[in-house]
């Protein structure tokens, strides 16, 4: 596969003992992220394994023209400086972290991830949501519109709208349940009180990198290239509030008071060996119009998507966490994540480094892999029952949402992302 080398490597290990066959983070990941611990200031690493290592602390054996961009306490900086950097970056870390030579020096260098506080990676100054899941579009559409369930336009447009970058936190941040107008099939007139029908969506987030000037679209070709790396995304979500007043104008309230990301930014480099043709369109489907394809089939991401839920009881009791769901992002999208990058400067909108873009919720056509409990609940109609005997048509008080996602291939070792977890805590009194 074009673009592999050292790195990806299956025989390659490390002198981090728990980074071999670490679910997460073997040396073949190396996913950065920003910490801080023992009340430094916050800081750039790299997992590996159970630990981080600490790139200011390791400044010595990186490149001296990296160093500035690294010190900074957010990534944004180093994004911009485009896949070429990124990959040397990736090659050097590899080789010190996997080379005995260096483990004197660097292990003086790691800090625990339990030791650890993770802040989010970017400062975010812009963040859209697409809606590319075309079974969740179907499925969602489905209990508004029973004979028109897709909308004729989402065959032809990577749907998309701008959300808030200023609620997006970092995995671990409490869900406070937002207040907001709804107003039940019953009633007169629209009520304001706490969300009744709170909910969780499964979906993949993108790290823009280097960005585009205003009026410069990206190219399809090159769209690759501008996306620096992933993360899971969680896009809380008020049904109650959104049924109520997404029409005309689309999501609000019902969406922007929190959105929660993995801290890890899984690189493009490390998916490599992962990518997969993307799965073709049905026969009767139109071809994406000319801006949108490539000479290049644009490759699809091959990754397992988890979501699962812990009541308060369960957790009382020593349950695990309960599995809601389990599938295919490439099963999964209707477009590409250089289809959404292009279409979304494609009117000369300029992308800027540390901007973050969701694609959606990610459901598949498996009742297993339906990606929020709307799907799961049929709209509420057929509530789950969990471990503990309560049953859930939407999140309650007390639950814990973790989302992970893990990337395997044959002959290579996989990676995974991490976890995006986040609490519901009630109204904010």
């Amino acid at each position: 596969m074009s673009g592999l080398d050292e790195t990806h490597d299956p025989r390659r290990t490390s002198w981090v003992e728990s980074a071999n066959g670490h679910r997460d983070f073997p040396v073949q990941n190396l996913p950065l992220g920003v910490f801080s611990a023992d009340g430094t200031s916050r800081r750039i690493g790299v997992a590996i394994g159970d630990f981080i290592l600490d790139l200011t602390a390791a400044e010595d054996f990186l490149d001296e023209e990296w160093r500035e961009d690294l010190a900074h306490p957010v990534l944004n900086a180093w994004l911009a400086r485009g896949p070429a950097a990124h990959g040397q970056l990736r090659q050097r870390l590899s080789e010190l972290l996997s080379d005995e030579r260096y483990q004197n020096d660097l292990d003086l260098c790691l800090i625990g991830q339990s030791e650890a506080t993770m802040h989010l990676p970017c400062i975010v100054g812009d963040y859209t949501d697409f809606y590319v899941g075309i079974h969740h579009a179907t499925n969602v559409g489905r209990q508004f519109r029973p004979d028109q369930p897709l909308l004729p336009n989402y065959k032809y447009v990577p749907i998309g709208y701008h959300g808030r970058a200023s609620s997006v936190r970092v995995s671990g941040e409490p869900v406070i349940r937002p207040q907001g107008q709804r107003k039940p099939p019953e009633a007169v007139v629209p009520e304001y009180g706490p969300s009744r029908r709170l909910d969780y969506e499964l979906e993949l987030g993108m790290w823009i990198g280097r960005g585009n000037r205003l009026g410069d679209p990206i190219p399809i070709g090159e769209a690759g290239d501008h996306i620096a790396g992933y993360c899971l995304l969680n896009d809380w979500s008020a049904r109650d509030l959104q049924a109520w007043e997404y029409q005309p104008l689309g999501p609000f309230l019902a969406k922007n008071f929190l959105t929660s990301v993995s801290p890890w930014v899984v690189t493009a480099d490390a998916l490599l060996p992962f990518r997969r043709a993307q799965p073709p369109r049905p026969e009767d489907d139109p071809q994406p119009l000319d801006y949108l394809r490539d000479e290049d089939p644009q490759p699809a991401l091959g990754l397992s998507l988890e979501a699962s839920l812990s009541s308060e009881r369960m957790r009382e009791a020593g349950q695990p966490p309960h599995r809601l769901s389990r599938g295919e992002a490439s099963a999964a999208m209707y477009w590409t994540a250089a289809q959404i990058v292009t279409h979304h400067s494609s009117n000369g909108c300029n992308l800027q480094p540390g901007d973050l873009i969701g694609t959606g919720t990610l459901s598949t056509d498996s009742d297993d892999g339906l990606g929020s409990l709307l799907e799961i609940s049929r709209g509420g109609k057929q509530p789950i029952t969990l471990p503990s005997g309560e049953t859930r048509s939407f999140l309650e008080d007390g639950d814990e949402l973790v989302l992970t996602a893990r990337a395997d291939a044959e002959g290579a070792v996989g990676i995974g992302f991490g976890e995006c977890r986040g609490m519901i805590v009630g109204v904010s009194t």
